[in-house]
């Protein structure tokens, strides 16, 4: 988990928290099957997984290799406010967002055969990135 995503998880009420909790124990436990669908867009947010955990509540993963996953981010969906939508803080993270033109697809997280949408360095880049945005959110 990222230093953000457990800022982010400290700021949940309760209810959401065991909500998060309980994922994180399945995506432990099944990987890439815990997860609802792929991202929309150019790399990299063509290779991060999405689950909804109920509500407006998303978590956002990327896979460095098929045995260790990071929670990038975990936080609402809220279109209304782009300050409180977890989308715009991954878009702002990954440095650009999907074209308006480009079709929402929802692919499964795990590819043919079950294997995860491993991204290497990648990965490990945007966990890094992300503890980066936790200290700059908290000036």
């Amino acid at each position: 988990m990222t230093q953000r995503a457990t800022q982010q998880l400290k700021d949940l009420q309760k209810d959401k928290q065991k909500k998060v909790l309980a994922f994180l124990r399945d995506l432990e436990a099944r990987g890439c099957a815990a997860l609802s669908y792929r991202l929309t867009g150019t790399e990299p947010l063509d290779r991060l997984c999405d689950k909804h955990l109920g509500g407006s509540l998303r978590a956002v993963v990327a896979f460095e290799s098929q045995a260790r996953a990071w929670l990038i981010l975990v936080g609402d969906h809220d279109d209304a406010d782009a300050e409180f939508n977890v989308y715009y803080e991954l878009y702002r993270l990954v440095g650009h967002a999907p074209t308006p033109s480009e079709k929402r697809t929802k692919p499964p997280c795990c590819g043919e055969g079950g294997s995860a949408p491993a991204m290497g360095d990648v990965a490990e880049d945007l966990a890094l990135r992300a503890m980066r945005l936790r200290k700059t959110r908290r000036r």
